[in-house]
């Protein structure tokens, strides 16, 4: 999905692990009312540091996300029992959701590094990426994407909150 804004995004359903609705789906998301935008966050593996120090900061300052009218969606490409483990040590106030075959994140174009490599193993291969779904209009369309080009490489907090304000 490079450069992707303005499109509509990949419709999807996959089972959420934490708060909202399980299965958490886009069409339902773009349908409620009370969401203006979606900030969704493919992150790299169920091991990677940098992905639980992402939903953890996010947490921290959920309040301001929702102040925006905005739903965070945490997209781990792992199996449910393990994105159910990260609920546990983490309660997330937002969706987490389990892609355990990258269906969705594939479809999304999550970029993956070292070939066949880094295609078959996550921790090496999947970078993180940041992008958030305006919901206002008639059609949902992607306002902006951020790919992480090395697995610490994610966008600040704020960037996001003020990406959200000037949508």
């Amino acid at each position: 999905m490079n450069d992707a804004t303005g499109t509509r995004p990949p419709e999807f359903e996959l089972s959420n692990v934490a708060a909202g609705p399980d299965p958490f789906s886009l069409a339902d998301a773009v349908a409620d009312p009370g969401i203006d935008a979606l900030v969704l966050l493919f992150q790299r593996d169920y091991h990677c540091g940098n992905c639980r120090k992402q939903v953890q900061a996010v947490a921290e300052r959920y309040d301001e996300f929702e102040a925006l009218n905005a739903t965070v969606v945490s997209i781990l490409p792992e199996p449910v029992d393990r994105a159910r483990s990260w609920q546990a040590s983490y309660d997330l106030p937002f969706p987490l959701l389990a892609d355990p075959d990258t269906a969705v994140s594939d479809a999304y174009d999550q970029p993956v590094r070292f070939g066949v490599l880094g295609s078959l193993h996550d921790l090496v291969g999947r970078m993180p990426v940041a992008m958030i779904v305006d919901t206002q209009g008639e059609e949902p369309r992607i306002a902006y994407t951020y790919e992480g080009r090395m697995p610490a490489d994610r966008p600040e907090i704020d960037d996001l909150l003020d990406r959200l304000r000037d949508n």
